[in-house]
């Protein structure tokens, strides 16, 4: 879904009028902040509920990772981009109606998995093996890489992804809906899509990391 970020702050521009009015003016800019942040805080909570297998799924991807120092092989097969095909063709042969809508909220997910991947999505023990990967894949895609145990993380995280953006209540409806959707889907089909064993990270990633 097209999402639309408030825009940088106007600078009040200089004058040679006199301070009272530079004042008014740093005021006003002032207001408008504020008015922003209490427009933010108004707003609804967006849930959307991950079924209890993928939170489990969850919990245990944390621990293979923080606690047992494993990784997810990379590139993943199927990765976050055959996953979405994947779950537009289920849409299509279910017949689906708003195939325009699917495909503008199979975008959006794509753009959010690359764009928050290297910021948000990774434990640090994950870092260094991003480091690597890019460095042999360039040209590709994030979404290219990475499976669907970092697109889990990134459901999680689309409640607060979604508030920060200004997309009207139809739109959130709409993107929700086929997220919650999308969610029992690779639920029914989490051996396909998810890892059962992830692989043990070298001595020598190891140290690396932990020098």
């Amino acid at each position: 879904l097209k999402e639309s970020y408030p825009g940088k702050k106007k600078t009040v521009p200089k004058t040679s009028t006199s301070t009272e009015s530079s004042d008014r003016g740093k005021k006003r800019a002032k207001d408008t902040s504020v008015d922003k942040e209490e427009d933010f805080t108004k707003r609804p909570e967006i849930k959307v509920p991950i079924p209890d297998s993928l939170k489990a799924q969850l919990v245990d991807d944390w621990e293979n990772i923080t606690k047992n120092q494993q990784l997810v092989p990379l590139p993943k097969t199927p990765n976050v981009v055959e996953i979405l095909e994947m779950y537009r063709d289920f849409k299509k042969d279910k017949k689906a109606k708003s195939d325009e809508i699917l495909q503008e909220v199979l975008a959006g997910i794509k753009a959010y998995f690359d764009r928050c991947l290297g910021n948000m999505l990774l434990y640090r023990f994950e870092r260094q093996q991003y480091v690597d990967i890019r460095k042999r894949f360039v040209g590709k895609d994030d979404s290219e890489i990475y499976g669907g145990e970092h697109l889990l993380r990134l459901f999680v995280q689309f409640p607060m992804l979604i508030a920060h953006t200004s997309m009207d209540q139809d739109s959130i409806n709409a993107l929700r809906e086929n997220l919650v959707d999308m969610l029992k889907w690779m639920q029914k089909h989490h051996k396909d899509l998810l890892l059962s064993e992830y692989e043990n990270a070298s001595p020598a990633y190891q140290s690396i990391v932990k020098s």
